[in-house]
């Protein structure tokens, strides 16, 4: 069709002005033109931020503006888990919620606002991974060397609030995971009196209870106690701002493990390519390193793991599945373990 049409230009000159024309808009391929922006709304656990912020939302739009032509923007929200997804069954516009446990998806699927096939993605909708230690005062001046440490007379120990934060209820599979699983290696079974003791012990020295990991690591950083139990990447970061403070590893600890999900109620059909672009972009090697950059842990690649020098070695490390995953750790020890022997 173009070709007959530049034969036409030869006889009638005037025409040729129109076929010139129309080449321009038919059969010359034109510009990438800008198709506009979007903006995704995310809702993340508090210590999501970094990450997030420095790294992965600028190369994610760098990544969907060179393949699309659109800018897109971001909106965030960061408090602790239970917050933020409580935020959301209340209306909050959340498109994307990263979040601390697994609890607070299914909460979102009972209330229609997630699919329940939500972990048929990467790594079962896994996004990065942090095991829990201790931190202490410079020079750790109480001697603190494991959980049981935190259970001495005199010590103050801060921790986040288990009704408010995901963080909270991984710290607590944390004391008393460990507690099983040392005494599993050293006896062949594991001693269910120690474990609560020593859960029970701690919480008696918990003089208080943020909403948040972050809200807590500030508080700790003003100077108020003595110890506070946090993910990896907190102690990591106050490392790097030069905080005074040493981190201590526990000989067994748990490594907590962060979903992804879809907010499906308030994602419309236009919307649904960008924002599981961007779900999907948080398993990328790009989006995994840069989680490592940012002290979490990389859950598709343990090679990538080795590129952060500051990541502890944990002679005995654990995960939520010890317990049979959430739908049993949740109900056997955060409510009938903590909240029905240990809080009262």
């Amino acid at each position: 069709m173009c070709l007959s049409e530049k034969r036409k230009v030869m006889r009638y000159p005037f025409a040729a002005i129109l076929i010139f024309v129309a080449a321009l808009t038919g059969c010359l391929p034109g510009p990438t033109v800008n198709k506009g922006s979007r903006t995704i709304t995310v809702y993340g656990f508090s210590i999501m931020k970094e990450s997030l912020e420095k790294d992965i939302y600028p190369a994610f739009a760098e990544k969907w503006k060179r393949e699309t032509g659109e800018v897109v923007e971001f909106n965030s929200s960061f408090a602790g888990s239970e917050t933020i997804t409580n935020q959301i069954l209340q209306g909050a516009p959340a498109d994307i919620a990263i979040l601390s446990i697994e609890g607070d998806v299914q909460r979102l699927i009972k209330a229609g606002h997630v699919p329940t096939d939500w972990w048929s993605t990467a790594q079962k909708g896994i996004v990065n991974k942090t095991p829990f230690i201790i931190l202490v005062r410079q020079g750790n001046p109480l001697g603190i060397k494991d959980f049981g440490d935190l259970a001495k007379p005199g010590v103050r120990v801060i921790h986040p609030d288990p009704v408010s934060s995901g963080g909270a209820q991984w710290s607590i599979l944390a004391i008393y995971g460990s507690e099983l699983k040392k005494s599993e290696a050293s006896s062949g079974q594991k001693d269910l009196v120690r474990a609560l003791s020593t859960l029970q012990a701690i919480w008696k020295n918990v003089i208080s209870t943020p909403g948040s990991a972050r809200e807590a690591r500030t508080q700790f950083e003003t100077g108020y106690g003595d110890a506070l139990i946090t993910y990896e990447l907190e102690g990591l970061l106050m490392k790097q701002a030069g905080s005074p403070f040493d981190i201590v590893v526990p000989q067994s600890t748990i490594f907590s493990e962060h979903p992804a999900v879809v907010v499906d109620r308030n994602v419309t059909a236009d919307e649904r390519p960008v924002v599981e672009a961007f779900r999907n972009f948080l398993w990328s090697d790009d989006a995994q390193r840069a989680f490592v950059k940012n002290h979490f842990r990389s859950v598709t690649n343990e090679t990538f793991n080795t590129e952060n020098s500051e990541f502890a070695t944990i002679e005995m490390p654990f995960m939520v599945d010890y317990f049979g995953g959430w739908a049993e750790a949740y109900p056997d020890i955060i409510e009938k373990i903590f909240r029905d022997q240990v809080k009262k």
